[in-house]
């Protein structure tokens, strides 16, 4: 599986003229990578997930998952919010089940299945309770149950561990790499925090704003992926570069604005 993006561009049309959000994005996806999206506000991350998903439609260019261009949602394509959008009268099993609802899927394969993934995400024993029942780790972790259980080909992540607490977030981070390991699922996540995408990516795009553009892509070799390499030379490295990059360019985008 790969996916691939081919001189992406996207505007819109408002009352002050034609504001373009992305411009020129290429980007290449090998199955089995991690892949984070990193920049500040007004680089068009969410937008350039959108295309991806097939929410939206590109100006121009296009997405494509091994070789077929993307018009539209799909099960190849599994999302998860900042939000966890889940159904507060529904359990926690039904949540997980919904999409295979959706799609026809008998009720008794559709609950192997969901069973299944909530197993992965370590929540078998909370299968009968209630969003409100949960904490925010858990209620993301059903959320990513219920994108894994139509068996994507790419699990799409919008900001999933924003809305987290500090310890919470460094939880689900541990969470995800051993998710990632286990299941060797290809992983496209967009984030405005630094140290999430290093700890977390293989490989960093890192945009520039106004419009969003690939400024650099970055190879994250760390020696180890535990909570301890946050104290190592190479991850603060990794981060300045980074931090610097975002720095630079949020500042050349105020002073062409």
């Amino acid at each position: 599986m790969y996916l691939q993006i081919n001189n992406l561009h996207k505007h819109f049309e408002t009352k002050n003229g034609t504001l373009v959000v992305l411009k020129d994005i290429n980007m290449t996806i090998k199955e089995g990578e991690f892949i984070c999206a990193v920049g500040a506000s007004g680089s068009g991350k969410s937008t350039l997930l959108r295309q991806i998903a097939g929410l939206d439609m590109p100006t121009s260019g296009e997405v494509r998952i091994d070789g077929e261009v993307v018009t539209g949602p799909g099960p190849d394509r599994g999302m998860v919010f900042q939000h966890y959008t889940l159904y507060p009268w529904m359990s926690v099993q039904e949540n997980t089940e919904f999409g295979l609802k959706l799609q026809g899927v008998p009720k008794k394969i559709r609950r192997e299945q969901a069973s299944y993934y909530l197993n992965v995400v370590g929540l078998t024993n909370f299968a009968n309770s209630l969003p409100k029942e949960l904490s925010g780790g858990m209620k993301q972790r059903v959320a990513i149950a219920r994108a894994l259980v139509s068996e994507p080909k790419v699990l799409l992540m919008d900001e999933p561990f924003g809305a987290l607490d500090i310890h919470t977030k460094e939880s689900m981070h541990e969470f995800m790499l051993d998710l990632w390991q286990r299941t060797n699922i290809t992983i496209f996540m967009i984030t405005h925090d630094v140290e999430e995408a290093v700890f977390l990516a293989n490989r960093i795009y890192a945009l520039g704003s106004r419009p969003g553009t690939v400024r650099k892509e970055i190879k994250v070799k760390l020696p180890d992926r535990t909570h301890t390499v946050k104290r190592h030379s190479i991850f603060h490295d990794y981060r300045d570069e980074l931090m610097e990059l975002l720095r630079r360019h949020g500042q050349e985008a105020l002073a062409a604005a």
